[in-house]
């Protein structure tokens, strides 16, 4: 089987850049609460790539992806890309949990919790 690079790959780069300095407010919010290992001492990453995919946040431990979505999802064309991207995902043996923005502000302390639940192993 051919190995074949998943992360951080070069081409996606200035993109992943991009993102992290225009963070939207909502990732902004949720990413003051997980940047520098608050959340149960795990690492989280913000905006990285996986194949051509670049996820909201990524923990490398626990494999585990964090995506925030907008309005921009909630049409049947988006819904079904994000349907897609989270199967591929999930085949590449990765758990992604998704939150609409607007929880993050409703309930800050319940999104935290619902990612921690999503935690495997002791850190």
């Amino acid at each position: 089987m051919e190995n074949k690079k998943l992360h951080s790959l070069t081409a996606l780069k200035e993109k992943r850049t991009a993102l992290r300095n225009n963070l939207t407010p909502a990732e902004a919010k949720l990413w003051a609460s997980l940047k520098n290992a608050q959340l149960q001492n795990r690492k989280f990453i913000r905006q990285h790539s996986i194949e051509n995919y670049i996820v909201d946040f990524y923990c490398p431990a626990e494999k585990l992806i964090v995506e925030l979505d907008g309005q921009v999802h909630f049409n049947p064309g988006a819904a079904e890309y994000d349907a897609a991207r989270t199967a591929r995902l999930n085949e590449l043996s990765f758990t992604v949990v998704r939150f609409e923005n607007k929880l993050v502000f409703q309930d800050l302390p319940g999104v935290l919790k619902e990612i921690e639940s999503n935690f495997k192993g002791e850190k």
